[in-house]
């Protein structure tokens, strides 16, 4: 069954989170200069600033609900999504997915985009059908009872896509974790998801690299991730300790959160804002706290080492669905040689982007959509 949702949390809940903004002891907290050793504090106490003075939830939440958003069980688990139509009759159906510490926020502002190109100078018939849902254990969807992967997710949303909303075939696009679930979708699941477009790359392939350029980039990419590690094992081994500490503390959250939209963005001047608003870097952290999902969304990490961590499995066969890969050069997760990725995907299309990084939806949301617009023409489904 398909239920209606609106967002609609109360001034009681708000003010519950302002005030222990409000009194967050920052006298506690030495003061290291730049993002080094994490999230800046005088940075940090400005957003918070702002947070509890300036920014309106309501103004988000009004965007969220003016889409059309719903509900459904799929194996005992709430799944929450957006669904737009698409302005033509023959709109092909996208799975527009985020990832970690993402949300729907993300796509809120390129939705109309795909499905009405039309009203941004595009041609109606380039429409999409976009199903963009919060992942399981993330925002709006609930009920997750233990940690799960990314692959578990490809089943949760192809089941969604295929039994609950009933589309026969339909292209997935992610970045992130989003971009990972993709390529579950392509291996596991080729006979309803018929192309994936990804921004990111974090999957391997179980033979490794096979020539010196792959070889590099491996030696390279293990070298760049030493100081990305610390987040990514926490949340892989000991996700409930951390949570303890996050969940009843807006703050740490927003640390925690800010210091990867920095760290992994496309920055001018090591300017955060010149990328981001204060309002969308808060936006996205209230979906966390607002739904007390900080802790179930970082269980994705866990589950993925349950399920043999970035590595295919050792009998793995090519993804053979058409495959397009857009490389945007500040990507945290540095892509691999092309020869090795066309081991791993039927690359039909690769577009090595002029700017942009990790976020890709809110950092260079025209690049994005275009690249999926080009590849969406060429698929024969």
């Amino acid at each position: 069954m398909i239920e209606e949702f609106k967002v609609n949390f109360t001034q009681k809940e708000i003010s519950k989170i302002y005030k222990k903004i409000k009194d967050y002891p920052w006298d506690s907290i030495k003061n290291l200069d730049g993002w080094e050793h994490g999230t800046n504090k005088y940075y940090l106490k400005e957003l918070c600033d702002y947070w509890i003075t300036k920014f309106d939830w309501d103004k988000h939440q009004s965007e969220i609900n003016r889409y059309n958003n719903y509900t459904t069980d799929i194996d005992g688990m709430k799944i929450h999504f957006i669904k737009k139509k698409g302005s033509s009759k023959n709109s092909r159906p996208l799975l527009l997915m985020h990832g970690w510490p993402g949300s729907i926020v993300e796509f809120l502002h390129i939705i109309e985009k795909l499905t009405d190109p039309e009203k941004f100078g595009g041609n109606q018939n380039d429409s999409f059908d976009v199903i963009a849902p919060s992942l399981p254990g993330f925002g709006f969807s609930k009920n997750l009872s233990r940690p799960i992967g990314p692959r578990k997710m490809a089943e949760i949303l192809n089941k969604l896509m295929v039994e609950n909303l009933g589309y026969k075939d339909y292209l997935a696009q992610g970045g992130d974790w989003g971009a990972t679930i993709a390529n579950w979708l392509g291996y596991d699941h080729s006979n309803f998801c018929k192309a994936i477009h990804i921004n990111c790359l974090t999957m391997r392939h179980s033979d490794g690299p096979k020539n010196d350029e792959e070889r590099n980039w491996q030696k390279k990419f293990d070298e760049d991730q030493i100081m990305q590690d610390g987040y990514r094992t926490q949340q892989a081994t000991k996700p409930q300790s951390l949570a303890y500490g996050m969940m009843d503390s807006p703050v740490g959250i927003a640390s925690w959160i800010t210091e990867k939209m920095y760290s992994w963005s496309d920055l001018k001047d090591n300017d955060i804002e010149s990328v981001y608003t204060k309002d969308i870097l808060i936006a996205n952290i209230m979906v966390y706290i607002l739904t007390k999902t900080f802790d179930t969304a970082s269980w994705i990490y866990f589950g993925r080492r349950e399920e043999g961590g970035r590595f295919f499995p050792k009998d793995f066969k090519k993804i053979e669905i058409p495959t397009a890969a857009a490389i945007f050069p500040a990507e945290m997760s540095e892509w691999p040689p092309k020869s090795y990725v066309e081991r791993i995907f039927n690359i039909q299309q690769w577009t090595e982007m002029p700017a942009g990084g990790h976020f890709a939806a809110l950092e260079k949301p025209d690049l994005l959509v275009e690249d999926i617009r080009k590849f969406s023409k060429n698929l024969k489904f």
